[in-house]
């Protein structure tokens, strides 16, 4: 069936951390650790105009990242998962 193979087309194969490069865990084309993914479209009146950047962060490199922050993270809790 051709919708099949558009299916297994989408499981992910691979992801790595932008950071340090680390290879996450993907079993049967799901991501098993959590990553924090960035998008970014630029616009008008950056050296970017037009650019779309996206990466992916581990956990690891994540905390790093963010205790650098002069400005810390805003955190909140959900209640719920759907």
């Amino acid at each position: 069936m051709k919708w099949m193979k558009n299916v297994q087309e989408l499981k992910l194969k691979e992801m790595r951390c932008n950071v340090c490069g680390k290879k996450l865990k993907i079993e049967h084309g799901i991501l098993k650790e959590d990553v924090f993914t960035a998008e970014k479209e630029w616009g008008y009146f950056s050296r970017k105009d037009l650019q779309i950047h996206t990466f992916n962060v581990c956990e690891k490199c994540y905390n790093k990242m963010v205790s650098n922050f002069v400005i810390p993270v805003d955190v909140s809790m959900k209640r719920e998962v759907m």
